[in-house]
C-alpha cells in the first residue's frame, strides 16, 4: 500500500525583492531560516502529527523571527506601533479563528487557534481580541519587543516621501543589510504556512504586521477568511501575501477553492488565474497552496516571494527568486 501524501509549504511574503537589494549573505540566512522551518515541520507531519501542529510550530518560529512582517519586526502603523493580524482555518470542520488589530501578543497565531477553539466566533479585533488572549494565557510582551529600529526608519523613509513635508531624521542611523531590503513601498513579509497530514486534513495559517504607516485601524486580507487565508478538505489549503486591499475583494483564498471544486482546475492553474484576476485591478501577490492529494502551488506575480515547500517523497526547496 503506497504511503498516504502529505506536504507542508511555508511562506515570509511576496513583493519587490530584487536581488541588487539583497545580498549574498542575508539572502543565504533568509533560504537557511526557511529551510530549517519547513524541515521541522515536515518532521511533525512525518511522525504522523496533525497539520494543524505543524502549521502552529512553523508559524510561530516565523512570527518570532524579525526578518518578517509578523509580530516582532512587523511593520509600524502611522503612530510607530505595531497591530497584529492572524487567521487559522482547518479544513475538515470548515472552520477558523482570527485576531486582527491586535498589540502586544507575542504570537498572533495562537490567538487564532484559541479563538478558533475556545469561542464560538470566527474574528476578534483590537482590545476585545487582546482580553480574549488574556482570558487564555497568551503571552505578551512590551512595544520594545516587537518595535525594531529597521521598521523605525522604514516608517521615517515612507512619511517622508508620502509626506514631503515630514523631516528624513536619521534614515542612515542603522544601516545594514536588512535594511536595504526595506524600501519606502514594501509591502512583502506576511508569514504563511499551509499543510495536509496523513489523515487527510488540510490547515492553513497567516500572520502579518499589515502595511507600513496604515492608518484607522485597517485590516488586510490576511485574517479575512476566503481572502488571505482558507481551508477545505475537498480541495485545498491557502495562504495569501501582498496587497490586501484587492485580494480582499477578488476573495483570493476562497475562489482558489471555489476553481478547483467547480471548474476542476489543478491547484496550479487555480492559482495563477485568481492571482490574475487580482493583478487585473492594480494587486499583486503570492500564494502558497496545498491540495488533498498533497500536490503544491507557490504562484507569485511579484519580484520575489519567500517561500519553501517539502512532500511527502522528500521533495522540497527554499527559494526567493523565480529562478
Amino acid at each position: 500500500m503506497a504511503d498516504k501524501p502529505f506536504g507542508i509549504a511555508i511562506h515570509g511574503g511576496s513583493g519587490n525583492i530584487k536581488r541588487s537589494n539583497l545580498p549574498p549573505s542575508l539572502e543565504k540566512e533568509y533560504l537557511e531560516f526557511l529551510t530549517s522551518t519547513i524541515n521541522r515541520g515536515h518532521a511533525i507531519l512525518e511522525k504522523g502529527g496533525s497539520a494543524r501542529q505543524a502549521i502552529i510550530e512553523c508559524i510561530i518560529k516565523l512570527e518570532d523571527s524579525p526578518l518578517f512582517n509578523a509580530a516582532k519586526g512587523a511593520v509600524l502603523n502611522s503612530k510607530g506601533k505595531v497591530e497584529l493580524d492572524a487567521a487559522l482555518m482547518d479544513g475538515a470542520r470548515i472552520r477558523a479563528g482570527a485576531v486582527s488589530g491586535v498589540k502586544g501578543i507575542k504570537n498572533p497565531i495562537l490567538a487564532a487557534e484559541a479563538v478558533l477553539e475556545k469561542s464560538n466566533y470566527v474574528l476578534l479585533s483590537g482590545s476585545g481580541a487582546e482580553d480574549f488572549a488574556r482570558e487564555h494565557k497568551l503571552a505578551f510582551m512590551p512595544d520594545d519587543y516587537f518595535e525594531i529600529e529597521a521598521r523605525k526608519i522604514q516608517l521615517a523613509k515612507h512619511k517622508y516621501f508620502t509626506q514631503p513635508k515630514v523631516s528624513p531624521n536619521t534614515f542612515d542611523s542603522a544601516e545594514n543589510e536588512f535594511n536595504m531590503l526595506i524600501e519606502r513601498d514594501e509591502k512583502y513579509g506576511t508569514v504563511g504556512a499551509v499543510a495536509l497530514d496523513k489523515k487527510g486534513n488540510l490547515v492553513a495559517g497567516t500572520s502579518t504586521g499589515g502595511m507600513t504607516n496604515k492608518e484607522y485601524g485597517r485590516v488586510g486580507d490576511s485574517p479575512i477568511i476566503g481572502a488571505g487565508t482558507y481551508a477545505n478538505n475537498e480541495t485545498c489549503a491557502v495562504s495569501g501575501t501582498g496587497h490586501g486591499e484587492y485580494f480582499i475583494q477578488t476573495a483570493v483564498a476562497f475562489n482558489l477553492h471555489a476553481r478547483m471544486k467547480y471548474l476542476d482546475e489543478t491547484i496550479e492553474e487555480a492559482g495563477i488565474n485568481v492571482l490574475q484576476e487580482s493583478l487585473k485591478l492594480g494587486g499583486k501577490g503570492g500564494l502558497i497552496s496545498i491540495d488533498k492529494k498533497g500536490q503544491i502551488g507557490l504562484p507569485f506575480t511579484t519580484e520575489g516571494m519567500f517561500r519553501a515547500y517539502k512532500n511527502h517523497k522528500n521533495k522540497g526547496a527554499a527559494r526567493i527568486f523565480k529562478r
